[in-house]
Formats: C-alpha cells, structure tokens, sequence
C-alpha cells in the first residue's frame, strides 16, 4: 500500500477517516522514454519570471525550464539542508570563516539558445537579486530579502563562483535549493524571461498562451545524461474546480495540479477514479489574516488585536479541510516542519487557546470600547485571490469577524490583480493564502515580516524582530537557532504581525501510469520539474 504522507496520522487512520483506498504499488518496470505528460492550470501565471514572481501558478509550469545551483532531492520527501544535492554546481563548500560559499560549476552546459553556461551567468544572477548589478529590468525583486548578507559574488574562471556573505548564512544553500532561485542567462532580457524564457533545464519552453496554455518540450541537449524520459509537458488552464476534477477522473489529464485537491474533494475524485493514486500532504501554505496598518482605523493596535482574538481556527480546520491541517505560529507547525513550536507552546499564544468564546468575548469588548456595536458595526472591504482555496476561507473569516461587530464584504481578485495590488500595498483587509518555498526562517519570517522585505505586505516593522531575525539568521548551532525562532513567533502573534489561521493539507493525484511523481511534504514548491516523471504506458 502507498502510505500518505500527512504527518502524524497512520495510513490505516487516515484510510478509515476518510473512506479512500489507496492504490496497491505495482512492480517497478524499466523506464520508457517518451510520451506527453498532460496537466492542467488552476490559474493565469503573472509571467514566467521565476525571480520575478512569488505565486506557484509561475513555478509549477515553468520550474521545468530551469536549473539552480542546488537542489532539494526530488525523491526525499522531506526537504532539509540534508537533502540538497548538486544541480549546476558539481560540490561547495564554505571556508573557515563561514562567509565565503564556494561553487564548483558543471563544463559542458548550454542554455537553450546554445549559448555555453558559465560562472558569469552565476555572478550576473546574483548582482541582479542583490542589486548589485548595473542593468537590473527587475519588475519586481521579491526575495532580494534572501541575500542582505550577500555582498558580491565573484568568479574564477568559467566554472567557479564565491558567495560572499557579511556574516555566517547558514541557511543560504537551502534558500539556493529553492524553485525561486533559478540561475538565468545573462544575455538574455528580463522582458524576454517573462514571456519566452531560456534555461538550462530538462525542458524547453514552446508557447504560453496567457489564459489558455503552455507547452513544454524536450531538451535534447540536456546535461543530465538520459533526462528527461518526457518529450512534452503540456497545461491548460481551467478556471472552474469541479470541471479540472471531473476532467482528471475521466483521464483528461495525469497529474493534479499541486495541492488543488482538497480533502473532501478527493473522495470524490476516488469515487470516480478508483485507480488514481492520491495523497494528503501539507503543503507549506498558510491560511492568514493580513492587515495593512497603516490605513485607519486599522493603524490602532486595539483593532488588529480584536480581530486576532476573533479567529475560532477549528471551524477553518474542519470545514476545509476535515480536522486534517495543522495549528502554529508563522514557520510550518510540527511534525511537518523543521521549526515549528511545540503544540504546548502554541496553545499558551493569544488567541489560539482552547477557550474560543473567552478570545471573542475579549475581542467584542474591546471594539465596543471603541464605538463598534451591532447597531454601529465597522464596515470594511476584504479582498482575496480568486481561487476556492482563498475564497472558501475568506467567507468563513467574513462571518467571525460579525461577531466583534466587523461587517466585510468580499472583494475577489484575478491572481494578476491580486498580487499587484499587494505589491503596491493597495488594500486594507485581505485573506491570504501565503505560499512558503522553503521551510527556513530565512525563506519565511524573513520574507514576510521584516522591515525592508518587499513581501512584507502588511507593513509590519519591529526593530525587536529584526534583531532577532537577524541573530538566528547568523546562528549556526540549530537548536539555538530554532529557540530564537520560537520568541519571534510570540512576539508576532503578540502583536497580531499576521495572524495564521491554519497551515494547509491537500491531496496531490496522479493517474497509475505516472511513474516517479514524488510531492514534497514541507513544501510544495520545489518537486516540480519533472525530469525524472515517466509514464509507464
């Protein structure tokens, strides 16, 4: 039997709760080349600009095209500084000093357009994200954040490149393992990179047809010697959920689109597809409130209290996701994640006791000492992203917050809309469902939390956090680290930084045939370019 892969619970538990039958394996067969693997999109990418953007819409159809330096093992489940391999670079290693991070690059890479790959594109990768370099046709730059230690990175030769960090980062091969840390070629424009990007990855990019598909093609010139056993990746997008589930089932397409199954759906999709293999993982997404602070009356701490205390998170839990998701702070809760606190120190946060009326009552008393009644409720607008996923969770929010005398009205925006609107901080409310592409502190708090992140979209700033930030940040002993970690996830829940609702569970599904699809269980993020999915057909 395949065992699911939801931490905590058994197979045999979940299988009973949930009423599925998970596909009996069958017996591992050589692998075939050839073949289109066919998937579908649950959204419009923004561009195909992996450092550009911040959405799995982008990585998930153009993660392909790619290569990083290093990468998380596609056939670990669970992502860790124990499981990243080499990609483009062949070995690092770091000096006495830990602040200098040194490469060993492949020979014998091309881009796609046949141009050789070399250090320069390393270097010229890295100055952009930092800022450093004297053309950057950056749109956006969303985890320059990563690299506020990186002070340069310089070459020797064609096939060395030296990280040079202010201080010790010993997260940085970690944030290098991540989807979003492609390395691009220098000669080629950004404003080409959004449309028809070039890359040294398995796959070459063919068409995007912005609302209707992308298709993907074999490199034959790949590095990786037999890879890819693909000749085509092809998506379509399909806006309606109930329509990509029933065109999965009726064997339209091979693989779910990453964590769009929810619990209650997969046993439909069980229903109709007995043969299908599904899994329930977490996803490395978060349920969260956002506020934008500075926008009265929201700009009084009272009120984002109120609305942290009016969050009841059980109902988020079963009705979404049938008690299946977990509870926690900002970093993925455990036993999934590598950070997390412990539940006895999660229950002691505000708001998150088991003593959901007493936080409302709170709540309620102190909007009502600022004038908010039920004859006299606070009106606000709260957007979110078109997708059931924020959708769902957002009505939910809309009817708690009536209890402390707040009357929303949801405002639901296309993604592109969506994320522009939060890079310009244009909104007041919003339910988020915030992606996080590596289980780090550096690759999260970080980015969404610290005072200068460009995805910090609440405008959260505490000197006391970026303190410790960046004293965890430097940290190389991991207990003492994850310590740190746990008192900056008191203090933003102390001071209603973000509030996290739930951390997400999801199925993934794929038909019998697909062979080597292996979901990540901290991150959904980074297990996405398919170099080693065969079909067995």
């Amino acid at each position: 039997m395949r065992s699911n892969r939801l931490p905590g619970k058994s197979a045999a538990s979940f299988i009973a709760l949930l009423g599925i039958a998970i596909s009996a394996a069958t017996p591992v067969a050589a692998q075939k080349k050839g073949g289109t693997l066919r998937l579908y999109h649950n959204d419009n990418p923004p561009s195909a600009s992996l450092l550009e953007e911040s959405t799995i819409a982008s990585v998930t159809p153009f993660s392909a095209v790619f290569n990083n330096l290093v990468v998380f093992d596609p056939a670990k489940v669970h992502e860790s500084l124990e499981t990243v391999i080499p990609d483009l670079a062949e070995s690092w290693s770091w000096d006495a000093t830990n602040t200098r991070l040194t490469f060993k690059l492949r020979q014998g890479v091309t881009w796609h357009d046949g141009k050789p790959f070399t250090a320069k594109d390393v270097q010229c990768t890295w100055r952009m994200l930092i800022g450093k370099s004297e053309v950057s046709e950056f749109h956006r730059n969303p985890r320059r954040v990563w690299y506020t230690k990186l002070q340069d990175v310089t070459i020797n030769g064609d096939h060395e490149a030296t990280f040079e960090l202010s201080e010790p980062q010993p997260s940085l091969p970690v944030l290098l393992a991540s989807a979003f840390s492609a390395v691009y070629p220098c000669h080629v424009p950004q404003a080409t990179m959004r449309t028809k990007p070039v890359g040294t990855g398995p796959f070459k990019f063919v068409e995007f047809r912005r609302g209707a598909s992308i298709r993907l093609v074999r490199n034959p010139d790949y590095w990786k010697k037999d890879r890819p056993y693909l000749d085509e990746i092809t998506f379509r997008m399909i806006d309606s959920r109930a329509t990509r589930m029933l065109a999965f089932a009726t064997g339209e397409f091979d693989i779910t689109f990453p964590a769009d199954v929810s619990v209650p759906l997969m046993k439909d999709i069980k229903a109709r597809a007995p043969n299908a293999i599904c899994e329930v993982i977490t996803t490395g997404t978060q349920s969260n409130l956002m506020v934008n602070r500075v926008n009265p009356p929201f700009d009084n701490p009272d009120i984002r209290k109120a609305m942290s205390l009016a969050i009841d998170r059980k109902p988020f839990n079963t009705i979404l996701m049938e008690g299946l998701a977990l509870t926690g702070g900002a970093m993925l809760p455990k036993p999934a994640g590598e950070w997390g606190m412990p539940p006895e120190m999660v229950s002691s946060l505000m708001g998150y006791g088991p003593d959901t009326d007493a936080n409302i009552a709170e709540g309620r008393q102190i909007m009502q000492k600022l004038g908010y009644s039920d004859a006299k409720p606070l009106p606000i607008k709260i957007q979110t992203r078109n997708l059931p996923t924020y959708r769902d969770a957002a009505v939910i929010l809309t009817d708690q917050l009536k209890k402390i005398h707040i009357v929303g009205e949801l405002d639901v925006l296309e993604t592109p809309q969506w994320y522009a609107r939060l890079a310009r901080k244009d909104y007041t409310i919003g339910l988020n469902v915030t992606g996080v592409s590596v289980d780090d502190p550096d690759g999260n708090i970080v980015e969404n939390y610290s005072c200068k992140s460009e995805r910090n979209y609440t405008q959260y700033c505490n000197a006391e956090v970026d303190e410790l930030l960046a004293a965890q940040s430097r940290e190389l002993d991991k207990d003492r680290r994850r310590k740190i970690v746990w008192d900056i996830e008191r203090l933003l829940v102390d001071d209603a930084a973000r509030p996290i609702i739930i951390s997400s569970v999801a199925a993934n599904c794929w038909q019998p045939y697909v062979r080597n699809y292996t979901p990540h269980d901290n991150s959904q993020y980074n297990s996405l370019r398919f170099e080693e999915v065969w079909l067995d057909r």
